[in-house]
């Protein structure tokens, strides 16, 4: 029960981190209005797997540590706690503040291919998606990890991120939809925050 209970808290999490506006969602903003739908859809597949990738990379050395060395389940609990309200703060700072969103003017097509890598590199090049993984895992994973988390856990993460900025793809492929999104950046910003804020209180607490 514990596993599940983990497992359904680092889903609600990872969700939480993923909508909260930011560079991918002006990635795929971007190429779904400027280009098609389809490169949109591609792109979110790229997001995707970069964040598939982070989630493997962050279980295996994660895992690794906490067998080599025990207390350190006990510092990255700490540690992943306090990133998390800095982020929470961070993210509540800027909910008033408009997305920059450089006009988006018609380009000339690019294959779907490189809307996929364009995607991936992007989620990738964020050094900010490893911490929240780092931080996530390390305050929610269970100390004795099950096998088939090194599964689950990557597929969920894909579905979360591929399935959201599908629905951005989808969404914002429309001119006043994207705008009715935009209107809505304060509620999406407090909300991420909010449970940002009131997770890495929990993790702080709940490790002493």
């Amino acid at each position: 029960m514990q596993a599940y209970l983990s497992l359904i808290a680092i889903t609600g999490a990872l969700a939480a981190s993923t909508v909260s506006p930011g560079p991918s969602f002006i990635v795929v903003a971007r190429n779904a209005m400027s280009l098609s739908r389809r490169h949109g859809l591609t792109t979110a597949l790229g997001m995707g797997s970069g964040a598939f990738i982070f989630s493997v990379l962050a279980l295996l050395g994660l895992h690794t540590l906490f067998s080599a060395v025990p207390t350190a389940f006990w510092v990255l609990k700490i540690l992943g706690g306090a990133y998390l309200l800095f982020l929470a703060a961070k993210i509540l700072r800027s909910a008033r503040q408009p997305m920059q969103v450089e006009e988006l003017n018609k380009t000339s097509a690019i294959s779907l291919r490189r809307a996929y890598g364009f995607g991936l590199l992007t989620q990738l090049s964020n050094p900010k998606r490893a911490i929240v993984f780092a931080g996530v895992f390390s305050a929610l994973l269970p100390q004795d990890i099950p096998s088939y988390f090194f599964a689950v856990i990557p597929l969920v993460t894909f579905c979360i991120n591929a399935g959201w900025y599908s629905i951005v793809a989808l969404i914002l492929s429309a001119e006043k939809p994207c705008a009715a999104y935009l209107r809505c950046k304060t509620v999406v910003d407090r909300t991420a925050g909010g449970v940002m804020g009131l997770l890495g209180l929990k993790l702080i607490l709940s490790s002493k």
